[in-house]
Protein backbone atom coordinates (compact mmCIF):
# COMPACT_ATOMS: atom_id res chain seq x y z
CA UNK A 1 0.00 0.00 0.00
CA UNK A 2 1.29 3.16 -0.89
CA UNK A 3 1.93 5.93 1.35
CA UNK A 4 1.73 9.84 0.56
CA UNK A 5 4.41 12.49 1.60
CA UNK A 6 4.85 16.10 1.38
CA UNK A 7 7.54 17.39 -1.40
CA UNK A 8 8.66 20.37 -1.09
CA UNK A 9 10.66 21.02 -4.77
CA UNK A 10 12.34 24.38 -3.31
CA UNK A 11 14.06 27.26 -5.08
CA UNK A 12 17.25 27.42 -7.35
CA UNK A 13 18.25 24.44 -7.88
CA UNK A 14 15.55 22.54 -6.07
CA UNK A 15 13.36 21.15 -8.88
CA UNK A 16 16.15 20.25 -10.64
CA UNK A 17 17.64 17.61 -7.90
CA UNK A 18 14.15 16.66 -6.52
CA UNK A 19 12.75 15.54 -10.13
CA UNK A 20 16.51 13.37 -10.27
CA UNK A 21 15.73 12.23 -6.81
CA UNK A 22 11.98 11.62 -7.28
CA UNK A 23 13.16 9.16 -10.65
CA UNK A 24 15.30 7.43 -8.24
CA UNK A 25 12.54 6.86 -5.19
CA UNK A 26 10.55 5.03 -8.37
CA UNK A 27 13.47 3.30 -9.48
CA UNK A 28 14.17 1.48 -6.48
CA UNK A 29 10.43 0.90 -5.77
CA UNK A 30 9.57 3.16 -3.19
CA UNK A 31 6.18 2.98 -3.79
CA UNK A 32 5.30 6.72 -2.75
CA UNK A 33 2.67 9.36 -3.59
CA UNK A 34 3.08 12.73 -3.44
CA UNK A 35 1.64 16.09 -2.15
CA UNK A 36 3.83 19.13 -4.08
CA UNK A 37 3.66 21.91 -1.90
CA UNK A 38 5.45 25.29 -2.20
CA UNK A 39 8.03 27.35 0.51
CA UNK A 40 10.54 29.72 -0.07
CA UNK A 41 10.75 32.51 -3.21
CA UNK A 42 8.27 30.67 -5.70
CA UNK A 43 5.93 30.45 -2.44
CA UNK A 44 6.84 34.36 -1.93
CA UNK A 45 5.80 34.89 -5.30
CA UNK A 46 2.61 32.93 -6.10
CA UNK A 47 0.93 33.39 -2.11
CA UNK A 48 2.15 36.11 -0.84
CA UNK A 49 3.72 33.94 1.93
CA UNK A 50 7.82 32.20 2.46
CA UNK A 51 5.75 28.75 4.11
CA UNK A 52 1.88 29.28 3.18
CA UNK A 53 -0.21 27.14 5.45
CA UNK A 54 -1.60 24.69 2.99
CA UNK A 55 2.32 23.51 3.42
CA UNK A 56 1.97 23.37 6.70
CA UNK A 57 -1.19 21.43 6.57
CA UNK A 58 0.31 19.31 4.34
CA UNK A 59 3.34 18.38 6.43
CA UNK A 60 0.93 17.49 9.22
CA UNK A 61 -1.33 15.47 7.30
CA UNK A 62 1.47 13.32 6.06
CA UNK A 63 4.26 13.51 8.93
CA UNK A 64 6.98 13.09 6.59
CA UNK A 65 8.04 15.87 4.00
CA UNK A 66 11.01 15.28 1.30
CA UNK A 67 12.30 19.24 1.03
CA UNK A 68 14.86 20.91 -1.64
CA UNK A 69 17.21 23.82 -0.69
CA UNK A 70 14.72 26.73 0.06
CA UNK A 71 15.96 30.72 -0.26
CA UNK A 72 14.82 33.31 2.16
CA UNK A 73 15.01 36.57 1.17
CA UNK A 74 17.84 38.72 2.75
CA UNK A 75 16.27 41.87 4.86
CA UNK A 76 14.55 42.55 7.51
CA UNK A 77 10.65 40.78 8.22
CA UNK A 78 11.79 37.67 6.47
CA UNK A 79 12.86 34.51 9.22
CA UNK A 80 15.05 31.69 8.08
CA UNK A 81 12.44 29.16 6.69
CA UNK A 82 14.38 26.35 8.24
CA UNK A 83 14.35 27.72 11.29
CA UNK A 84 10.85 28.49 11.26
CA UNK A 85 9.79 24.56 10.29
CA UNK A 86 11.80 23.22 13.29
CA UNK A 87 9.77 25.26 15.40
CA UNK A 88 6.23 24.84 14.42
CA UNK A 89 7.10 21.22 13.90
CA UNK A 90 9.33 21.15 17.09
CA UNK A 91 11.67 18.68 14.86
CA UNK A 92 14.69 18.58 17.74
CA UNK A 93 16.54 16.11 16.32
CA UNK A 94 18.89 17.54 13.37
CA UNK A 95 21.32 14.25 11.99
CA UNK A 96 23.63 14.81 9.28
CA UNK A 97 25.60 11.91 8.79
CA UNK A 98 29.14 12.08 6.88
CA UNK A 99 29.97 9.19 5.18
CA UNK A 100 33.13 8.37 2.73
CA UNK A 101 32.02 7.59 -0.90
CA UNK A 102 35.77 6.80 -2.97
CA UNK A 103 36.07 8.63 -5.95
CA UNK A 104 34.80 11.84 -4.54
CA UNK A 105 37.05 14.84 -4.31
CA UNK A 106 38.09 14.19 -0.61
CA UNK A 107 40.91 14.64 1.56
CA UNK A 108 39.97 11.65 3.56
CA UNK A 109 39.11 8.23 3.19
CA UNK A 110 36.51 5.91 5.17
CA UNK A 111 35.19 8.85 7.27
CA UNK A 112 31.69 7.63 8.74
CA UNK A 113 30.70 10.33 11.34
CA UNK A 114 27.12 11.13 12.34
CA UNK A 115 26.90 14.48 14.06
CA UNK A 116 23.41 14.68 16.61
CA UNK A 117 22.42 18.70 16.95
CA UNK A 118 20.08 19.55 19.25
CA UNK A 119 17.68 21.80 16.53
CA UNK A 120 15.04 24.06 18.58
CA UNK A 121 17.18 26.13 21.47
CA UNK A 122 20.12 27.36 22.07
CA UNK A 123 22.45 30.45 20.72
CA UNK A 124 21.17 29.53 16.64
CA UNK A 125 17.67 30.39 17.73
CA UNK A 126 18.80 34.39 18.70
CA UNK A 127 16.05 34.69 21.85
CA UNK A 128 14.92 37.94 22.67
CA UNK A 129 17.29 39.66 19.51
CA UNK A 130 18.02 43.42 19.75
CA UNK A 131 19.43 46.31 18.48
CA UNK A 132 20.09 49.37 20.53
CA UNK A 133 18.22 52.56 19.22
CA UNK A 134 21.66 54.05 18.74
CA UNK A 135 22.62 50.87 16.42
CA UNK A 136 25.82 50.08 18.56
CA UNK A 137 24.78 46.93 20.60
CA UNK A 138 23.01 43.96 19.49
CA UNK A 139 22.72 41.36 21.99
CA UNK A 140 20.37 38.08 21.85
CA UNK A 141 19.49 35.16 24.27
CA UNK A 142 21.02 31.73 25.02
CA UNK A 143 18.42 29.53 26.16
CA UNK A 144 18.32 25.47 26.87
CA UNK A 145 16.14 23.82 28.84
CA UNK A 146 16.95 20.43 30.85
CA UNK A 147 14.52 18.51 28.69
CA UNK A 148 15.99 19.84 25.39
CA UNK A 149 19.18 18.60 26.78
CA UNK A 150 17.82 15.26 27.85
CA UNK A 151 15.60 14.38 24.38
CA UNK A 152 18.55 15.43 21.96
CA UNK A 153 21.08 13.12 24.19
CA UNK A 154 18.49 10.20 24.57
CA UNK A 155 18.18 10.27 21.11
CA UNK A 156 21.72 10.22 19.83
CA UNK A 157 22.43 7.24 22.29
CA UNK A 158 19.06 5.39 21.16
CA UNK A 159 20.25 6.08 17.04
CA UNK A 160 23.61 4.64 18.36
CA UNK A 161 22.49 1.97 19.77
CA UNK A 162 20.10 0.73 17.40
CA UNK A 163 22.73 1.23 14.45
CA UNK A 164 25.62 -0.75 16.06
CA UNK A 165 27.44 2.15 16.64
CA UNK A 166 30.14 2.11 19.57
CA UNK A 167 30.82 5.91 21.03
CA UNK A 168 29.40 9.05 21.50
CA UNK A 169 31.38 12.27 21.77
CA UNK A 170 29.22 14.73 23.89
CA UNK A 171 30.76 18.56 22.50
CA UNK A 172 30.31 21.30 24.58
CA UNK A 173 32.13 24.72 25.99
CA UNK A 174 31.36 23.95 29.75
CA UNK A 175 34.78 25.69 30.36
CA UNK A 176 33.65 28.68 29.56
CA UNK A 177 29.54 28.45 29.05
CA UNK A 178 29.10 27.50 32.28
CA UNK A 179 25.28 27.99 32.63
CA UNK A 180 23.89 26.82 29.37
CA UNK A 181 26.63 24.50 27.78
CA UNK A 182 27.22 23.61 31.41
CA UNK A 183 23.28 22.22 31.68
CA UNK A 184 23.99 20.39 28.24
CA UNK A 185 27.06 18.43 29.57
CA UNK A 186 25.74 17.79 32.97
CA UNK A 187 22.54 16.24 31.72
CA UNK A 188 24.48 14.30 29.22
CA UNK A 189 26.30 12.71 31.61
CA UNK A 190 23.10 11.78 33.78
CA UNK A 191 21.78 10.47 30.51
CA UNK A 192 25.31 8.69 29.64
CA UNK A 193 25.02 5.85 33.01
CA UNK A 194 21.56 4.44 31.08
CA UNK A 195 23.41 2.96 28.23
CA UNK A 196 26.50 1.17 29.60
CA UNK A 197 27.30 -0.25 26.05
CA UNK A 198 28.38 3.02 24.87
CA UNK A 199 31.92 4.29 25.07
CA UNK A 200 31.42 8.05 25.73
CA UNK A 201 33.68 10.85 25.28
CA UNK A 202 33.68 14.42 26.32
CA UNK A 203 35.26 17.45 24.41
CA UNK A 204 35.09 21.11 24.48
CA UNK A 205 33.75 22.50 20.78
CA UNK A 206 37.14 24.54 19.56
CA UNK A 207 39.37 20.75 20.37
CA UNK A 208 36.72 18.97 18.23
CA UNK A 209 36.81 20.89 15.12
CA UNK A 210 41.15 21.07 15.80
CA UNK A 211 40.78 16.83 16.13
CA UNK A 212 38.54 16.55 13.17
CA UNK A 213 40.88 17.95 10.69
CA UNK A 214 43.50 15.96 12.70
CA UNK A 215 42.04 12.54 13.22
CA UNK A 216 38.13 12.81 11.80
CA UNK A 217 38.50 8.51 12.54
CA UNK A 218 37.86 9.04 15.94
CA UNK A 219 34.35 10.04 16.13
CA UNK A 220 31.49 7.90 15.26
CA UNK A 221 28.44 9.55 16.77
CA UNK A 222 28.61 13.60 18.38
CA UNK A 223 26.04 15.14 20.36
CA UNK A 224 26.24 18.82 20.27
CA UNK A 225 23.61 22.05 20.66
CA UNK A 226 22.46 23.63 18.17
CA UNK A 227 24.93 26.55 17.12
CA UNK A 228 27.79 23.93 17.67
CA UNK A 229 26.36 21.63 15.70
CA UNK A 230 25.73 23.88 12.92
CA UNK A 231 28.99 24.19 12.28
CA UNK A 232 30.55 21.08 13.13
CA UNK A 233 27.93 19.03 10.92
CA UNK A 234 29.07 21.70 7.80
CA UNK A 235 32.97 20.79 8.78
CA UNK A 236 32.10 16.80 8.55
CA UNK A 237 30.82 17.28 5.16
CA UNK A 238 34.10 18.81 4.07
CA UNK A 239 35.45 15.89 5.13
CA UNK A 240 33.52 13.67 2.68
CA UNK A 241 33.57 15.90 -0.41
CA UNK A 242 31.41 19.09 0.43
CA UNK A 243 27.68 19.61 1.11
CA UNK A 244 27.04 17.85 -2.50
CA UNK A 245 27.33 14.39 -0.32
CA UNK A 246 25.62 15.12 2.52
CA UNK A 247 22.12 14.48 3.53
CA UNK A 248 20.18 16.19 6.85
CA UNK A 249 17.29 14.93 8.45
CA UNK A 250 14.61 16.98 11.28
CA UNK A 251 13.34 14.50 13.41
CA UNK A 252 10.54 15.20 15.80
CA UNK A 253 8.06 13.16 17.80
CA UNK A 254 6.05 12.31 14.88
CA UNK A 255 7.08 14.65 12.13
CA UNK A 256 10.33 13.87 10.21
CA UNK A 257 11.31 16.56 7.11
CA UNK A 258 14.53 15.47 5.04
CA UNK A 259 16.26 17.86 2.58
CA UNK A 260 19.42 19.01 0.99
CA UNK A 261 21.52 20.70 3.47
CA UNK A 262 23.24 22.93 1.07
CA UNK A 263 21.89 26.36 -0.49
CA UNK A 264 19.74 26.75 -3.75
CA UNK A 265 22.63 27.81 -5.75
CA UNK A 266 21.86 30.13 -7.97
CA UNK A 267 25.01 30.67 -9.70
CA UNK A 268 24.20 27.12 -11.72
CA UNK A 269 20.44 27.63 -11.49
CA UNK A 270 18.89 26.37 -14.85
CA UNK A 271 22.23 24.72 -15.88
CA UNK A 272 20.91 21.17 -14.93
CA UNK A 273 24.42 20.52 -13.91
CA UNK A 274 23.57 20.03 -9.72
CA UNK A 275 24.64 17.10 -7.54
CA UNK A 276 21.61 15.66 -6.68
CA UNK A 277 23.64 12.93 -4.17
CA UNK A 278 22.69 15.21 -1.42
CA UNK A 279 18.89 14.81 -1.72
CA UNK A 280 19.37 10.99 -2.96
CA UNK A 281 20.76 10.23 0.45
CA UNK A 282 18.24 12.64 2.08
CA UNK A 283 15.82 10.23 0.60
CA UNK A 284 17.54 6.71 1.25
CA UNK A 285 17.41 8.46 4.90
CA UNK A 286 13.59 9.23 4.88
CA UNK A 287 13.05 5.46 3.30
CA UNK A 288 14.72 3.97 6.19
CA UNK A 289 12.42 5.98 8.78
CA UNK A 290 9.57 4.88 7.22
CA UNK A 291 10.69 1.40 7.62
CA UNK A 292 12.51 0.87 3.89
CA UNK A 293 15.84 0.35 5.19
CA UNK A 294 16.58 -2.48 2.41
CA UNK A 295 15.65 -0.21 -0.37
CA UNK A 296 17.26 3.19 1.15
CA UNK A 297 21.13 0.84 1.34
CA UNK A 298 20.09 -0.26 -2.17
CA UNK A 299 20.51 3.72 -2.82
CA UNK A 300 23.21 4.16 -0.98
CA UNK A 301 24.86 1.40 -2.96
CA UNK A 302 23.97 2.41 -6.14
CA UNK A 303 25.04 6.05 -5.69
CA UNK A 304 28.59 4.49 -3.88
CA UNK A 305 28.86 1.79 -7.40
CA UNK A 306 28.13 4.91 -9.82
CA UNK A 307 31.18 6.96 -8.24
CA UNK A 308 33.47 4.87 -8.35
CA UNK A 309 33.01 3.84 -11.83
CA UNK A 310 33.12 7.46 -12.56
CA UNK A 311 29.95 7.00 -14.60
CA UNK A 312 28.08 10.54 -15.51
CA UNK A 313 29.67 12.47 -12.98
CA UNK A 314 28.22 16.23 -12.50
CA UNK A 315 31.43 18.54 -12.37
CA UNK A 316 31.68 19.14 -8.41
CA UNK A 317 32.29 15.31 -8.66
CA UNK A 318 34.75 15.06 -11.78
CA UNK A 319 32.94 14.90 -14.78
CA UNK A 320 31.22 17.01 -17.21
CA UNK A 321 27.33 15.37 -17.06
CA UNK A 322 24.18 16.47 -16.13
CA UNK A 323 22.07 15.96 -13.16
CA UNK A 324 19.87 14.11 -14.56
CA UNK A 325 22.18 11.78 -16.69
CA UNK A 326 24.23 11.20 -12.91
CA UNK A 327 20.51 10.27 -11.81
CA UNK A 328 20.21 7.70 -15.20
CA UNK A 329 23.90 6.40 -14.53
CA UNK A 330 22.23 5.21 -10.51
CA UNK A 331 18.81 4.17 -11.53
CA UNK A 332 20.98 2.15 -14.11
CA UNK A 333 22.81 0.34 -10.84
CA UNK A 334 18.85 0.03 -9.44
Amino acid sequence: MSRTITVISGDGIGPEIMDATLRVLEAVGADLEYEYAEAGLSALENSGSLLPEATLESIRRHKIALKGPLTTPVGEGFRSINVTLREIFDLYANVRPALSYPGTRSRFEEIDIITVRENTQGAYMAADAKISEDGNTAESKMVVTRAGCERIVRYACEMAVTMGRKKVTIVHKANILKTVSGMFLEVAREVSQNYPDLKFEEMIVDNTCMQLVMNPWQFDVIVTTNLFGDIISDLCAGLVGGLGMAPGANIGRDIAIFEAVHGSAPDITGKGVANPCALILAAAAMLGKMGMEQRAQKMRDAIRRTIVAGDRLTPDLGGAHTTQELADAIISRL
